[in-house]
């Protein structure tokens, strides 16, 4: 039975801490493997991405396989054709799908009806990857998590969502500033709080970064909301990462974001370009976590 990776939850705490020590394993010693020698994985992206193709793509290679990318006009999933189609069509094909898309009912129905593993890349519902590696890019500076406090400052939306599920698997604690009706899914912060994550939704981005240790944003509009921009914008005044609300939180904290980034919208170019800026290893952390999420679903 395949094995998939939609959500952090699917590798178990156990399974979360183990991933994220691999990783940064696979990082120290630049591991190149080959639980993917003779297979391929169908990067289907219905959301363009240059980090997402690029870290998948290396990961894949690094890992012994090959690629074939599928851009937003070649995939049409579910347009062309039935989802469940496409899905035990291209289980005869390839060895696994990396799948970027809106709706997380894609990717649910890709999983039911084919035989081989989905990988998030990224759906509306959550973004798994990035979060990873972002608790990568904390790990490597802060081992025991548990002392580890998080300010997430914007939207309610899909990296929310991921940050949110992880306290349910990592100790950290999360505070989050986001505008009234913005809110992450209700289910998904009940979800969490059952499994006992600890996090904190406050309206002031100053309550939720005073004295923590990383500080965390997102655009404002997501891929898919343009229309929605000049609303945002309004809505979410007072809500950039600048140096003022930066000093607020603990000495030597740091800044992340996962790019792309507007910048002198949520966060400035003086924060971007500061000492606290660690995004460029966030960066680079998504490729090694995904070698690591990949030897998982592929073993």
């Amino acid at each position: 039975m395949a094995q998939h990776f939609m959500f952090i939850g699917d590798l178990g705490k156990e399974g979360a801490h183990a991933l994220i020590k691999r990783a940064k394993e696979m990082k120290d010693t630049r591991f190149r493997g080959d639980c993917m020698s003779g297979k391929v994985a169908a990067l289907i992206f219905e959301k363009a991405s240059t980090r997402t193709r690029f870290s998948f793509e290396l990961a894949v290679r690094q890992l012994g396989g090959t690629t074939i990318f599928m851009t937003p006009v070649e995939s049409q999933l579910g347009r062309s054709e039935p989802l469940r189609d496409t899905a035990r069509v291209l289980s005869r094909y390839v060895d696994c799908m990396i799948v970027r898309t809106f709706g997380q009912e894609k990717l649910d129905e890709l999983a039911r009806y084919g035989s081989i593993p989905v990988i998030n890349a990224l759906t509306d519902q959550g973004h798994p990857c990035q979060v990873l590696a972002d608790i990568l890019t904390i790990y490597e500076r802060t081992p025991d998590l548990s002392k580890v406090r998080v300010a997430w400052i914007g939207d309610g939306n899909n990296m929310a969502a991921s940050w949110i599920e992880a306290t349910a698997y990592f100790p950290f604690e999360l505070m989050l500033a986001i505008p009234e009706g913005y809110d992450p899914d209700p289910a998904v912060l009940e979800a969490a709080r059952e499994k006992g994550g600890r996090f904190t939704i406050v309206r002031d981005p100053a309550e939720a970064v005073a004295g923590v240790n990383y500080v965390y944003t997102d655009v404002w509009a997501s891929m898919g909301q343009e229309s929605e921009q000049k609303k945002r914008e309004e809505a979410f005044k007072g809500y950039c990462v600048d140096s003022a609300l930066m000093a607020l939180a603990a000495p030597e904290a740091k800044f992340l974001h996962c790019l792309p980034a507007h910048r002198g919208e949520e966060v400035t170019d003086e924060v971007m370009e500061s000492p606290a800026s660690i995004v460029w290893d966030e960066a680079e952390n998504r490729m090694h976590v995904q070698k690591a999420i990949l030897e998982w679903a592929m073993r």
